[in-house]
């Protein structure tokens, strides 16, 4: 969750008409738009990331606060909500990515290289995430939900990772192993057991620390939602813990992949960069076949890039229902320096990391892919560091 955070206690109208209006209509005309000039899986994709964005606005779900309000307070609810969202995922992923195949359609998982390039950019990244105030999930949605900072750090992410993809020769011939799947190597059984025995110590270890530091469990993941929340949020945490891994199952489904949100950022800002007339194309990132075929299609063609569009449309339309899209205008200088700083962080990290809190985090331990797990250690830390830097900027601790 970004740290632009929406106060749902002050009063507000019952709903947002031109916003509302705005962001439905932009959504089925892009989804018609895909299906008809694209293929009905773009289409598909499209309206999957709007309900990722849905769901992301009315749950607040996130990894941005709830890794800082554990590292502050000692409350890991938000953490319990991530291990039960990676638990469902697994379940459904492990058997698909083992058996190859899903619904006819060919899958791979999100497997990377484990090394020195994801620890220091998952470090980065974890930094990041406290300063600009979002992760690359909590950026998307906070942005559609109206808030101006965060359009800053977006600006900052694209930056970071046009940056880092042209550093990406440097990272990738630093220390590494090679990527290890654990279903490849130790079969889906076993690989699925080793998952869900380690989501479930990690749960139970943040129980530990609640009821060491505050005696008990604060806050339950199931605790139910108030009267007209579903429409207004906010929702259970399992709620949109279960609604995001959805999210991730379709997205496997309908276009082979995990989900996956930052190298969207990097191609929109290297299109950019390339429109000045610089040699982009000549980056070794851009050369291999699957990145330089997007770097010169529509971006319409590229299944990150419109998941990306329908999140930030979805909270739009979320925010406008819910009758909380305000934009602040007025933002102090100090936030507006940690929003690029951060996002700067954000954008550098994921790159080299080989990807953010969805891709290398979700998406990564989904796929039992050891680098996912490094990440999440790496980024932890990352947020610790992040957590003690955030009062230089005037943000709240």
């Amino acid at each position: 969750m970004s740290t632009a955070t929406f106060d749902r206690t002050l009063p507000r109208p019952s709903f947002n008409l031109g916003p509302a209006s705005f962001a439905f209509a932009v959504i089925a005309i892009g989804a018609t738009y895909l299906t008809a000039t694209v293929t009905w899986r773009q289409g598909a994709l499209f309206l999957v990331g709007a309900g990722a964005g849905m769901v992301l606005y009315h749950a607040a779900f996130g990894f941005t606060s709830s890794w800082r309000i554990l590292i502050r307070d000692g409350l890991g609810a938000g953490l319990r909500a991530q291990m039960l969202m990676l638990a469902v995922t697994c379940a459904v992923f492990l058997p698909v990515l083992a058996h190859g195949q899903f619904f006819g359609q060919s899958v791979r998982g999100a497997v990377a290289p484990v090394g020195v390039s994801v620890l220091a950019g998952a470090f980065l990244f974890g930094v990041g995430m406290q300063l600009g105030g979002g992760c690359a999930s909590g950026t998307l949605y906070t942005v559609g939900g109206g808030s101006v900072r965060m359009l800053v750090t977006l600006a900052a992410f694209i930056a970071g990772s046009v940056i880092g993809a042209r550093h990406m020769p440097f990272w990738q011939s630093s220390p590494a192993l090679e990527p290890i799947s654990l279903v490849s190597r130790f079969g889906l059984v076993a690989s699925l057991t080793m998952s869900l025995g380690m989501f479930a110590a990690i749960a139970f270890a943040s129980l530990a620390i609640e009821r060491r530091r505050h005696g008990s469990s604060i806050r339950s993941i199931t605790a139910p939602a108030k009267d007209g929340a579903w429409l207004r949020g906010p929702w259970p945490l399992v709620a949109g813990a279960l609604g995001l891994a959805g999210v991730n199952i379709l997205t496997l489904a309908l276009s082979g992949r995990p989900w996956g949100v930052t190298f969207g950022f990097a191609l929109w800002g290297s299109k950019l960069v390339a429109a000045t007339g610089a040699n982009v194309a000549a980056w070794p990132y851009w050369q291999t076949p699957a990145n330089a075929a997007a770097l010169h299609t529509n971006i319409l063609m590229d299944v990150t890039s419109v998941m990306d569009f329908g999140v930030i449309l979805g909270a739009l339309a979320a925010a406008a229902i819910a009758g909380r899209f305000a934009p602040v205008w007025r933002v102090p200088w100090k936030s507006i320096l940690a929003a690029v700083i951060g996002g700067l962080f954000l954008g550098y990290g994921a790159r080299i990391a080989y990807g953010c809190n969805i891709g290398a985090f979700f998406s990564g331990i989904a796929s039992s892919s050891v680098h996912g797990w490094v990440w999440f250690a790496a980024a932890f830390v990352g947020n610790g560091v992040g957590t003690r830097l955030r009062p230089l900027f005037g943000l709240s601790v």
